[in-house]
């Protein structure tokens, strides 16, 4: 494998200064992959209909990026939910049905699969703890953010030595909803209004689920910052479901984001 083979994923400024720590993270890109036509690049989502080598040797490509064996890599079988799952020395390769998940286990890569929705890395040097997780509107909505970061604490984090970066998704200029999905969002609170502006089709709007993912992570109590990189704006970049279904294609493919402790 050459160099322009490889995956050369985003990283976060806000969490560089982890590397100190031994905390080693990445935003991939569609970049160094080996799928083909509509999955073209680096997809890592098991559940596409990609061909299954194909998935396999990306996901290899992702953990050698972090010198680790790809049986390091644990990734969830993504549902949508506020549910996070611990991740530990036992870790036998299993995809638990939830949308985040959390360690303090050295060597053990978190990663999350998104094509639209927010990846969100965590870290805690001081701590060192870290999280990864898969926030659409449904779990930024239903707290998977916040459930997040009490499972980190539950591992000796802290709350004010936390801090978190949203990774690419859909931005507000390219995330229009219907009206009932915007009286969901008021139903639970009136000020999710900010969210929300008009769109040229009448009753509808456009939604901010990057401005509503950092809202709710800030109001948690810790540092968050945003990559501002929209998915479905940036077809040579990265995959988006929205994008896809637009353009009438069967299918989609996912981009990873992940974050390790290392061993020392």
């Amino acid at each position: 494998m050459t160099i322009a083979d490889q995956p050369r994923p985003i990283t976060a400024t806000n969490l560089d200064d982890a590397k100190a720590a031994g905390i080693r993270h990445g935003f991939f890109t569609r970049d160094g992959g080996v799928s083909e036509g509509i999955y073209r690049g680096l997809n890592v989502g098991l559940g596409s209909h990609d061909v299954p080598d194909h998935i396999h040797e990306n996901r290899r490509r992702v953990s050698a990026w972090f010198d680790l064996e790809p049986q390091s890599l644990a990734t969830a079988h993504q549902i949508h939910s506020p549910d996070v799952v611990v991740v530990d020395g036992d870790y036998d390769g299993s995809r638990p049905q939830a949308d985040a998940q959390v360690t303090s286990t050295p060597g053990i890569i978190l990663g999350v699969l998104t094509a639209d929705c927010g990846p969100i890395l965590f870290a805690d040097p001081q701590n060192r703890v870290v999280g990864a997780a898969h926030a659409g509107w449904k779990g930024a909505l239903g707290g998977v953010l916040e459930n997040t970061i009490d499972a980190m604490i539950a591992l000796g984090a802290r709350r004010d030595t936390i801090r978190a970066t949203l990774g690419p998704s859909i931005s507000a200029a390219n995330y229009e909803v219907g009206p009932e999905f915007v009286e969901r969002f008021l139903a639970q609170d009136p000020d999710f209004a900010a969210f929300f502006a008009p769109s040229t089709k009448p009753g509808h709007a456009m939604f901010d689920l990057p401005g509503l993912t950092l809202m709710r992570l800030t109001r948690a109590g810790i540092t968050a910052d945003c990559l501002g990189l929209c998915t479905y704006a940036a077809p040579e970049t990265f995959y988006s479901y929205r994008r896809t279904t637009h353009a009438g294609e069967p299918d989609y493919g996912r981009q990873i984001s992940a974050i390790v402790i290392t061993e020392n």
